[in-house]
């Protein structure tokens, strides 16, 4: 990680714990430096897309209690492999949302309990501020100021970053979010679960040009989304297709190309009009094939540099939240002993740090 964002101020490594929906992920974070100078000493990550599979989508009670079963286990096996106890850590930092309650209340539950009990800070962080700053974990990252697109099964935004907790939302979406509307779509078409990553294997087997939808709200000044519509014109098409298997791939195809279009127009508007240089996308849409490609591409053309997580930290992980808790702990911020959650949370009232 670049030392121009870290000072030395917790002393020692970060636990970091996330459980803001249906993955429980655990990591350790040392600011002092780490395996490849990034501070990430380890990290582990249990998914129960599989119990979730069933229901055809998330569970919020059975996500809760999933945590409740897998997060301590998890928190004992990221410390071995760290070659640590708790009696080495430093802090511990906690996803306080937004999310789901339940599944938050699990994750600050243990995680304030295990700093009471060690007399360390303890600091509850934004889950899009871990998104957004997951690009710090990789070797080159970027500097403020830049511009992030965070995009997820809930969010889609812009926020203009001039320094870390300095945050100005640009854009944000009127309803479904980009990787709600993958999901949704998938869903129509009787694709598994998880939707999104199962549409976007099938639209690289798709024609391109065999359909085509509309760009939401990309003939109109401004950087808010809009997919719900997006979403109703593919089931008409769909409806009226033959609905062969080359079909549906032409229309998953098609969908993608949409929404990836899209946000690319929109990332581009949002650079011209803060003058930004970088473009920071993060969240589990920044996995996104077609649209890593097309941003690198339209960079490389109009001058101006794009930087992602690697794919195993585009989805929510414990490594950002362990990162970005590392930050605010160095800057002197820690919780009280309360145990608190906020499963709606303004991204632009955090404090600057």
């Amino acid at each position: 990680m670049n030392q121009d964002f870290a000072k030395a101020g917790t002393a020692g490594p970060v636990l970091g714990v996330e459980t803001s929906c249906d993955e429980t992920g655990v990591a350790i974070f040392d600011p002092g430096g780490g395996e490849g100078g990034r501070g990430l000493l380890a990290h582990t990550l249990y998914s129960q897309i599989r119990m979730h599979a069933d229901y055809g989508g998330v569970v919020p009670e059975l996500a809760s209690r999933d945590h409740v079963r897998k997060l301590l286990p998890l928190v004992r096996e990221t410390l071995s492999r760290a070659g640590l106890t708790v009696a080495d850590l430093g802090g511990v930092a906690y996803t306080a949302g937004p999310g789901l309650v339940g599944a938050l209340l699990v994750g600050a539950t243990a995680a304030r309990s295990l700093a009471w009990a060690l007399d360390v800070p303890a600091i509850g962080v934004h889950h899009m501020e871990g998104h957004l700053l997951a690009p710090l974990l990789e070797p080159d990252p970027p500097q403020p100021p830049f511009v992030a697109l965070l995009v997820s099964g809930g969010h889609s935004m812009l926020i203009e970053v001039s320094a870390i907790g300095r945050y100005r939302l640009l854009g944000d979406t009127l309803d479904d979010a980009a990787g709600e509307a993958f999901d949704k779509t998938a869903k129509l078409m009787d694709l598994p679960y998880p939707g999104g990553p199962a549409l976007a294997r099938l639209a690289e087997q798709g024609r391109a040009g065999a359909f085509r939808f509309s760009r939401p709200m990309t003939d109109r000044p401004g950087l808010d989304f809009s997919f719900s519509g997006l979403k109703t014109q593919v089931l008409l098409a769909w409806q009226a297709s033959d609905r062969s298997e080359q079909t549906k791939a032409d229309v998953a195809r098609a969908f993608e190309e949409a929404i990836v279009e899209t946000l690319t127009i929109k990332c581009r508007r949002a650079l011209a009009q803060t003058g930004a240089r970088s473009l920071v996308v993060a969240g589990g849409v920044g996995a996104n094939r077609r649209l890593r490609a097309q941003l690198a591409e339209a960079g490389a053309r109009e001058g101006f540099r794009t930087y992602f997580p690697r794919l195993e930290f585009c989805t929510d992980n414990g490594a950002m939240i362990a990162l970005a808790g590392s930050l605010r702990l160095s800057a002197g911020q820690h919780e009280t002993p309360a145990i608190k959650v906020q499963p709606r949370w303004d991204l632009e009232s955090l404090p600057a740090a």
